[in-house]
């Protein structure tokens, strides 16, 4: 499972996939020292709709986050010699 990391704003959102789903890891204002939202367990990470719901000052942010999302989904996969 990889971590995907994104910026915006003086914002950052460190988030990984779990089926299909972002879950949301970590959020920080870059400028300051208490991240706004850090999770230990992706298993208990909100996903990115419950985190828009609950700070939507930082929806640029969560747009960038579901762009690098799509973006990533919908791009071709690299396969390994040998493989179809």
């Amino acid at each position: 499972m990889s971590e995907h990391r994104t910026e915006v704003d003086g914002w950052q959102a460190i988030w990984r996939l779990d089926d299909h789903r972002v879950r949301m890891m970590l959020v920080r204002n870059l400028f300051e020292s208490e991240p706004l939202l850090s999770m230990s367990s992706v298993a208990t990470a909100p996903d990115l709709v419950q985190v828009r719901e609950r700070f939507p000052a930082l929806s640029r942010l969560w747009d960038a986050v579901r762009h690098e999302y799509w973006t990533e989904s919908l791009s071709p996969k690299e396969h390994s010699p040998g493989t179809t």
